[in-house]
C-alpha cells in the first residue's frame, strides 16, 4: 500500500479505538484512556495478524469501516447502497445506558498480488482469492486477540485480556461483512469450532476476570 492507504488505515484505527472505547467505558468514564490503549493494540494486532496471513497467500489485506450492505445470509440478499455503521457502537451504548455494547465496527477486504496472478501451479494454481483464504486469514486473527488475551492475563491487564475476549467474541458473529461471515461462508466446521473455542474463553473470562 503506498503512504496514503497506510495513513488512512492509521486513521481508521485511531478512530474506531475511540469509538469502542467511549462504548465500553460509558458506565465508567476513569477506564477511558486505558481501553482506548488495549482497543488501538487489540486491533492493530488483529489486523497485522490479517496482513501477514494474507502475505503468505500473496495478498494485499486492507482495513476499512463496516458497513452493512447485507439484510441475509445468502450472497443475493443485501442493500443496493452500503449503510456505513461506525456510528452504532456509540448510539447502542447510548440507548442501553451502558448495558449492552457493540464492537463490530471494522472490516476488511483481499486483493491477489500481481505476483499471484502469474502462478499457474501448486497452491496457487486457482489465482482468485477464495471464501477459504478469506475465512483463514479472519480466523487467524481472532486465534491472536485470545492469545494476547492469554499473554495479558498473565502479565497482569485485566482490562485489556477483558476487551480482547469481547472483541474476538463479537468478530466471531456471522454479521455480512464481519470476520464471522467470511469464516462462515469458507467453512461451517471451522466457524463451530471457533466459536466454542471463544464461547469458552467468554466463559472462563466472565468467571475469572
Amino acid at each position: 500500500m503506498n503512504s496514503k492507504e497506510n495513513w488512512k488505515e492509521l486513521s481508521i484505527i485511531i478512530i474506531s479505538s475511540i469509538i469502542l472505547a467511549l462504548a465500553v467505558s460509558f458506565k465508567n468514564t476513569t477506564v477511558l484512556y486505558a481501553a482506548i490503549i488495549s482497543f488501538l493494540i487489540i486491533i492493530i494486532i488483529n489486523i497485522l495478524t490479517k496482513k501477514m496471513i494474507g502475505y503468505n497467500f500473496e495478498t494485499v489485506v486492507k482495513t476499512k469501516f463496516w458497513s452493512w450492505y447485507q439484510y441475509g445470509l445468502r450472497k443475493d440478499s443485501h442493500f443496493k447502497s452500503p449503510v456505513p455503521m461506525a456510528w452504532l457502537p456509540l448510539v447502542i451504548a447510548l440507548f442501553s445506558k451502558g448495558f449492552v455494547f457493540w464492537l463490530g465496527i471494522l472490516e476488511f477486504d483481499v486483493a491477489a498480488k500481481a505476483e499471484r496472478a502469474s502462478k499457474r501451479h501448486g497452491l496457487y494454481r486457482f489465482t482468485q482469492v477464495t471464501e477459504w483464504h478469506m475465512g483463514l486469514i479472519a480466523t487467524w486473527a481472532i486465534v491472536a486477540n485470545l492469545v494476547f488475551a492469554i499473554i495479558g492475563y498473565i502479565l497482569g491487564f485485566e482490562l485489556f485480556t477483558k476487551l480482547s475476549i469481547y472483541y474476538a467474541a463479537w468478530s466471531i458473529i456471522p454479521i455480512a461483512g464481519m470476520d464471522g461471515s467470511k469464516i462462515l461462508f469458507a467453512s461451517k466446521v471451522l466457524w463451530i469450532l471457533m466459536a466454542a473455542i471463544v464461547a469458552l474463553f467468554l466463559f472462563v473470562g466472565l468467571t475469572i476476570l
